[in-house]
């Protein structure tokens, strides 16, 4: 079995639970509940995360597809250095900013998914994994049409080399040569 890549299961769940975040923060400052303070910190908190998680880091195996109009969030978390690939960082960050949600109703559901975001991302931290940016290609991809000479001229499926049509010039040679014998039996 394959290495569990635990950041990027982080990544998608801390991205969840910041949009959560948000949304609770909205109903809780537009109703005006008390302890709408907090909920006013849940949406500031939301928006922060989102914004932290928005960039997909790249996978240490296969292809790492990024997010439409990542690259420039890219830019601005890779310019933090340290705090924002490292980790132990993110599990702490997302730990304490989750805290204030658990005070009001409506956002204590985006304080449980940041928690477990949190959880997910001290798994990776613990596993050795941090975050790399995922840069656009210098060379441009292989394009496989030019290896391609000549289309083939039969259609699949295609016999082998040896027991191909000849070419109908010589009729004695352009029929198959049958290894086995055919009779009649009557």
């Amino acid at each position: 079995m394959g290495k569990i890549e635990w950041a990027m299961w982080a990544n998608e769940q801390a991205l969840a639970a910041g949009l959560i975040y948000v949304t609770g923060g909205i109903v809780g400052v537009a109703g005006q509940f008390r302890g709408w303070q907090f909920a006013a910190f849940g949406i500031a908190a939301g928006v922060f995360v989102c914004l932290l998680e928005y960039p997909r880091s790249k996978r240490g195996k296969g292809t790492s597809v990024e997010r439409t109009g990542q690259y420039c969030f890219t830019v601005c978390v890779k310019a933090f250095g340290p705090l924002t690939r490292n980790y132990y960082v993110r599990a702490f960050l997302h730990a304490a900013l989750c805290v204030p949600g658990g005070f009001m109703l409506a956002t204590v559901l985006g304080c449980v998914c940041l928690g477990i975001a949190s959880l997910i991302y001290l798994s990776a931290a613990i596993h050795g994994e941090h975050w790399e940016p995922i840069l656009p290609r210098t060379e441009p991809p292989k394009r496989v049409g030019d290896s391609i000479k000549e289309p083939p001229q039969n259609p699949p499926p295609r016999p082998p080399p040896e027991l191909r049509r000849k070419k109908a010039d010589k009729l004695e040679t352009a029929a198959y040569d049958n290894p086995m014998s055919v009779t009649v039996n009557e």
